[in-house]
């Protein structure tokens, strides 16, 4: 499949179809018809031709009401597939999905060391190989997604900053092409979240929602009407480097007292460092992570239990705050930090309710996500389904 195919299934009618068949598969004929609003002629027309590329195959039969029992249609598990990676800071994760976003293979690629772009382009190159080479051919993949933390212009697919690699203007879309004769997505790691957050909601997508990543950094994905929100130079989102305290530490970006100077996984190994004797951690081979304190929380160590406390405090903070501009139906947590949510997640909720401007505010949706160290993986996966099914061309791409 190529982008002549893409092409073809832009038209109203069959991204309509398509997407009807994704988010309520198994599914007759007869119910996209009645559900969608399109003639029965169209539906069957178009379902025979999605049926001969291999995109929908019949199931089961259906449930008959007097008649014929129908044949119900869902998406192909096998026949085409998605390249997702997550480029963190320290690590590339990829995998391979069908059509359904569950991912089926995965690789996995250290960063230590890359402190070029042609060193970096090399690593993503690599991790793609290694995941793609589980196909027979490339024919079968549809696209490759690649969520990258910093600001990133995902019109020209490039990396502009990338702060905690120290790499600007990464032209990742562009050497990439050079490699795969794939279309390439590139996008902002916390705004490929909020996607996947929303696209595989198949029951209550909201229209508006935020999503923050909290790991070494903080970002957020924000959807606005049910579409990504970048704001003019795609720095929408940057909440990590949200002032906070004026007066607080200096954050890798320059200023002080930004959010993530409160919230990262650096301040929890910092306070833990500075207020937590080192004996311990003798049992993690004096290891002093993120992780290794929040084990020592999960064991009882009060000290621990209370860093983790404030970094619910600063998150609830910054949520309040994100609440009162943005408004949104729901509000997903995740990153490596929000593995500790049920230390975190009580107090952010609690600072929202002390804070909130009226009752609903105060009483906010707030959730961790659903996929939990895949969250910026099926993110990837998303961005290239939602490109692949929907009614938007890449020409006719908007970015406000």
């Amino acid at each position: 499949m190529r982008l002549g195919t893409f092409e073809w299934m832009k038209s109203v009618n069959r991204s309509i179809i398509i997407n009807k068949i994704r988010t309520n598969a198994p599914i007759s004929r007869a119910q996209i018809a009645k559900e969608t609003k399109i003639t029965p002629p169209t539906v069957s027309s178009n379902v025979k031709e999605l049926i001969a590329l291999g995109i929908v195959e019949e199931t089961d039969y259906g449930t008959s009401s007097g008649g014929r029992k129908p044949k119900m249609l869902m998406l192909t598990d096998n026949k085409y597939f998605v390249v997702g990676v997550d480029a963190g800071s320290q690590n590339i994760q990829a995998s391979l999905s069908n059509l359904n976003g569950e991912i089926l293979y995965r690789s996995h690629c250290s960063l230590k060391g890359v402190n070029t772009n042609e060193l970096f382009i090399e690593a993503l190159t690599t991790s793609i190989n290694t995941i793609s080479s589980f196909l027979k051919t490339n024919q079968d993949i549809l696209g490759i997604g690649i969520a990258m933390h910093g600001v990133v212009n995902p019109l020209e697919g490039e990396a502009i900053f990338a702060p905690n690699l120290g790499l600007t203007n990464i032209s990742i879309k562009e050497r990439l092409s050079e490699h795969f004769q794939i279309p390439i997505y590139v996008e902002n790691d916390a705004r490929a979240m909020a996607m996947g957050e929303v696209w595989f909601d198949k029951t209550n997508a909201p229209l508006s929602l935020v999503t923050l990543n909290i790991g070494r950094g903080v970002g957020a994905g924000i959807i606005v009407d049910g579409k990504l929100f970048y704001g003019k130079d795609y720095l929408a989102g940057e909440i990590g480097h949200m002032t906070i305290d004026m007066n607080g530490d200096i954050c890798d970006c320059g200023n002080r007292g930004c959010l993530q100077t409160l919230t990262s996984g650096k301040i929890i190994v910092s306070k833990a460092k500075a207020r937590i004797p080192s004996i311990h951690f003798e049992r993690f081979n004096d290891q002093i992570t993120g992780d290794t304190v929040f084990q020592l929380a999960c064991s009882g160590n009060e000290e621990a239990i209370k860093i983790f406390h404030e970094i619910g405090h600063a998150i609830g903070i910054g949520l309040i705050n994100l609440i009162h501009l943005f408004n949104p139906e729901r509000i997903v947590l995740g990153g490596r930090v929000m593995d500790a949510s049920q230390y975190l997640l009580p107090i952010v909720k609690q600072i929202i309710q002390e804070k909130g401007l009226t009752g609903k505010a105060k009483n906010s949706h707030v959730e961790i996500s659903r996929w939990g160290h895949d969250a910026t993986l099926k993110g990837a996966i998303a961005i290239v389904l939602s490109h692949v099914f929907d009614d938007v061309a890449e020409d006719e791409l908007t970015y406000e």
